[in-house]
């Protein structure tokens, strides 16, 4: 385990490992929303998305356990970065420039990773943990899409993770040395398209599970 305690220590390799863990993340909430999407079938579409996740038990669990991993992995590292920055800048820029990829995403990185990571504990508690005794997931699903401030949550958190992801999706690639004139543009595009993917695809289900 050397050479990961070697590639932990440098800058390069932290940021190598951001790169990692958010590409997973990415492609997990992927899969997350395809899943989903399967509430615009209805109830029964629904919760047969569900029962077929359930069927494959102990690997579910590994994943699941595997996840949690990257995403402490992902937030130590990027609070130790974060920090590091900061004892680097001790005094904030005067001129802010969106030069070098500088954005409303890059500027906000950090703050809107907390966001996220405050938002999934709350999602997890209200549907992931939630008592499942005597109602099915759809019905779990429903019951908290009818209140309203649940929906402005959700739909605020979505735009967070929209803005996160516009930016660490280029952000990654050029990490691990794609970062290229020619093909940054066209990743940069990708980023935002599918940031805007997550956040409207995320961010209707409750608005039309309420509605439903």
């Amino acid at each position: 385990m050397s050479w990961f305690t070697n590639t932990f220590k440098t800058s390069i390799g932290k940021k190598l490992i951001m790169a990692v863990t958010g590409l997973s993340f990415i492609c997990f909430l992927m899969a997350h929303l395809a899943g989903n999407l399967t509430l615009y079938g209805g109830e029964n579409a629904f919760n047969s998305y569900v029962e077929r996740l359930h069927t494959f038990g102990p690997v579910i669990t590994l994943i699941e356990l595997g996840l949690l991993f990257l995403i402490i992995m992902h937030i130590l590292i990027g609070s130790v970065l974060f920090y590091q920055n900061i004892l680097a800048r001790p005094i904030k820029y005067k001129v802010y420039k969106s030069a070098g990829g500088r954005s409303l995403g890059s500027a906000t990185m950090p703050y809107s990773g907390f966001i996220i990571l405050a938002f999934i504990i709350f999602h997890l508690i209200n549907f992931h943990f939630a008592d499942k005794t005597n109602n099915t997931i759809f019905q779990i699903v429903a019951e908290a899409f009818a209140n309203p401030l649940y929906i402005v949550i959700y739909i605020a958190a979505m735009i967070v993770l929209a803005i996160h992801i516009s930016h660490a999706f280029w952000s990654l690639f050029q990490t691990i040395g794609v970062n290229h004139p020619k093909y940054m543009p066209l990743i940069r595009i990708a980023g935002i398209v599918i940031s805007l993917i997550f956040g409207v695809g995320f961010g209707f289900l409750p608005v039309y599970v309420s509605l439903i």
